[in-house]
């Protein structure tokens, strides 16, 4: 009589339900409930499992990093060091021009190098200043191609000391060579000095790369030596220092030749690598 009632009772809904039943049910209930339990097909079982595992295989490759090698997670920018420096480097010599030649600031010409009677801070200064808008403009492009490969290689220290050396340096010599009534601005010898460091931190000696500085780099020099003018004040007239340019770009190649003799210390002498020896 129990069994004739159960199947006179209406059709469940397509919804899992469990019934309260005693902890030990009867076989022929059990078998009753998997017959009105909705069919669930293969296809749909195959494609939740293998949802399952893209969810976990995401999951694993998250805590894993490997997301960020994929391209469409490189919409965000890299936490690694971004180029600075040289945006730095282009501002100051923006606002001291600014501050020179459209505000009339006359303690600004007090950071130009006088060959008569310069101070020492003269040297540095002077390389932040420039004479007109032409020898702004050709000077800061050259400044920010070279320095920002420099700085993009080396990192933002490098950049900063590469620029003052070099710079200074050719002031320097300037100085020594030129006669005492000179005047000397402009960053010509930090864009040679920060030219010949970026060619140099790249060169290899593959015949290949040999070829190609030869040939274009004859174009390069010959268009940075056309632009980027080191000028020097002689009496009221405006000269070209190339004595700047060839200071500056033998000063950047002492640089990278003092550098490549420092040792570093390489992974293989770490302590964690001794130990584990």
């Amino acid at each position: 009589m129990a069994q004739q009632l159960l199947l006179l009772l209406p059709a469940p809904s397509r919804t899992f339900w469990k019934p309260l039943s005693s902890p030990s049910p009867s076989p022929s209930a059990c078998s009753l409930v998997r017959r009105h339990l909705p069919s669930v097909s293969a296809a749909r079982v195959v494609a939740a499992s293998a949802g399952a595992r893209r969810d976990l295989l995401r999951c694993r490759m998250k805590r894993s990093g490997l997301v960020a090698e994929l391209e469409i997670a490189k919409d965000k920018p890299p936490q690694s060091r971004r180029a600075n420096g040289i945006f730095w480097i282009l501002l100051l010599n923006f606002g001291l021009y600014v501050a020179d030649h459209l505000f009339q600031i006359q303690q600004i010409k007090a950071l130009y190098l006088y060959h008569a009677f310069p101070s020492w801070y003269q040297f540095v200064t002077s390389t932040f200043c420039h004479a007109n808008w032409n020898h702004l403009s050709s000077n800061l492009f050259f400044v920010y191609i070279f320095g920002k490969l420099v700085e993009e290689e080396e990192g933002n220290f490098a950049l900063w000391l590469a620029y003052i050396l070099t710079g200074a340096g050719a002031n320097l010599i300037s100085w020594l060579v030129l006669p005492t009534s000179s005047v000397s601005l402009g960053a010509s010898g930090a864009v040679f000095g920060l030219f010949t460091i970026s060619v140099l931190v790249k060169m290899s000696w593959d015949w290949r790369k040999i070829i190609e500085v030869l040939i274009l780099g004859q174009f390069v020099v010959d268009k940075v030596m056309e632009a980027a003018r080191a000028t020097t004040i002689t009496g009221q007239s405006f000269q070209v220092n190339n004595i700047a340019h060839v200071s500056g770009a033998l000063i950047g190649a002492a640089l990278v030749f003092l550098v490549s003799r420092i040792p570093f210390p390489s992974n293989d002498d770490s302590p964690a690598t001794k130990d584990s020896k």
